[in-house]
């Protein structure tokens, strides 16, 4: 990115890699060594691709599945000797933090009370405050790609599966949700993460809403549709890639809990999220 204190961060460039490492956490919660070989691999090019482009700095972060993993620890210290970068560990907590700023940025003072919801593939991340540091936050292990691995099997899904994983969703919500979340009083809801905004582009495409926000009337029918379908037929609906055709009903199943449960009709979609979250971060960090 192009960044500097006080201006807006702006792409210059893009680098993605497949990775879905939450794939390869198994029954013991490490991280197998096939894992670890792909998140070498993964960062070897990234990291090739920023010196490529002349980067002055390179802000490397890792979220669930990392933090999670028994052997966390130890394969950040090799990556870090490896590579010659200073990865670090993310917090829930974290995670939604910096999404919140990000959110608070993009929308800025006038959105009034913001409520966010943030699905990733290992988790998802709640935040709700009227300050550019929230007032609450909640980071659960639902993340789109975890749920699929966990609870989805078979192509389609069987509805077995589907109605187990709804029913696991709810109850983990109805259990874990904090009091201050449950009584906010936001007046902006808000949504990012590329789950949420491929939910909306699929939402504009069978109801002909607006991609830019998500209402949870239209959001429950296309989880029953997207339930309903086999992987190929899910891969080529417009703006579902073939890697999000598998997880994008899991995805759908926790949007909708989460929605349906703190009585939110509709979310606006915010395209900035936690990597933005983290350059203004670290912008606030050097003007300090």
């Amino acid at each position: 990115m192009d960044a500097h204190v006080g201006a807006r961060p702006s792409p210059t460039t893009n680098f993605k890699v497949e990775l879905r490492l939450t794939q390869y956490l198994n029954k013991s919660g490490t991280i197998s060594n096939e894992g670890i070989t792909a998140l070498h691999e993964a960062i070897t090019s990234a990291v090739a691709h920023a010196l490529e482009n002349n980067t002055d700095e390179i802000l490397a972060f890792a979220t669930s599945a990392v933090r999670e993993a028994k052997n966390g620890a130890a394969i950040i210290e090799e990556i870090n000797e490896r590579h010659q970068i200073d990865l670090q560990i993310l917090t829930g907590d974290e995670e939604a933090r910096m999404t919140f700023l990000a959110v608070r940025r993009w929308l800025g003072w006038s959105a009034g009370k913001i409520l966010m919801l943030d699905i990733g593939g290992g988790s998802l991340e709640i935040a709700y405050g009227i300050n550019e540091s929230p007032e609450a936050t909640l980071s659960l292990p639902l993340g789109a790609a975890r749920m699929t691995r966990d609870f989805l099997s078979g192509d389609p899904y069987s509805d077995k599966d589907v109605k187990f994983l709804q029913d696991y969703v709810m109850d983990n919500l109805e259990k874990k949700l904090p009091a201050i979340l449950r009584s906010h009083d936001a007046n902006h809801f808000v949504a990012t993460s590329k789950t949420f905004r491929t939910l909306a582009r699929l939402s504009g495409h069978w109801f002909n809403d607006n991609p830019k926000y998500l209402e949870l009337a239209h959001l429950e029918a296309l989880t029953s549709k997207l339930a309903g379908m086999n992987e190929k037929e899910r891969a080529d609906l417009p703006g579902v890639s073939a890697s999000r055709a598998q997880q994008i009903v899991a995805g759908a199943i926790v949007a909708r809990s989460v929605m349906a449960l703190l009585d939110i009709e509709k979310v606006e979609i915010c395209p900035w999220a936690l990597r933005e979250g983290i350059v203004l971060r670290r912008l606030d960090w050097l003007q300090g």
